[in-house]
């Protein structure tokens, strides 16, 4: 079963962490998604991993096996938001990182206006000043579906709607 007080690894690290290029890469996608720190960008990068590993999977496996296995994954991956409707088994191979990223309750609060960068978003989420269907979300990690993607919004009874409302009419 395993000790609670050392759980799995939820990522797996670069195999040469001190490649200049993969540095530069990483370090773009912290400041640009706004991480705490390379670790949540490994977990993100497992995760892609994970999904396309099952893609290839599925290309090599038997035609019955493969439409029930493809249309399960498919539904997974539409409801997350990930891919579109219309997308095939090649589109899930040529996911990106930023395809993961752009899933996080961070990078999806930011983007709705809700703050004006993707750390201010961090910091809202970890306030508690953002809910998902009438609940607090406090992960800034949190995958947001596409049904809760519109039900995003800040608290009611937040501190920073009195402020924007108090900012909105002198502007």
């Amino acid at each position: 079963m395993g000790d609670p007080h050392f759980p799995r690894k939820k990522y797996s690290s670069p195999r040469n962490p001190w490649r200049s290029d993969q540095l530069t890469q990483e370090l773009y996608l912290v400041g640009t998604f706004g991480l705490r720190n390379k670790r949540e960008l490994w977990k993100a990068q497992t995760k892609l991993s994970q999904i396309r590993k099952q893609a290839r999977s599925m290309l090599a496996a038997p035609s019955e096996e493969r439409v029930e296995s493809e249309q399960l994954l498919h539904t997974s991956l539409q409801t997350r938001g990930i891919i579109h409707q219309e997308a095939t088994i090649e589109d899930v191979l040529k996911l990106t990182i930023e395809d993961i990223l752009e899933r996080r309750l961070q990078t999806v609060v930011w983007r709705k206006g809700l703050a004006t960068s993707p750390h201010q978003a961090r910091q809202r989420i970890a306030h508690g000043h953002i809910l998902i269907a009438n609940r607090v979300v406090t992960v800034p990690g949190y995958t947001v579906t596409t049904q809760e993607e519109q039900t995003a919004r800040l608290r009611d009874n937040s501190p920073l709607l009195r402020q924007t409302a108090t900012e909105a009419p002198s502007s």
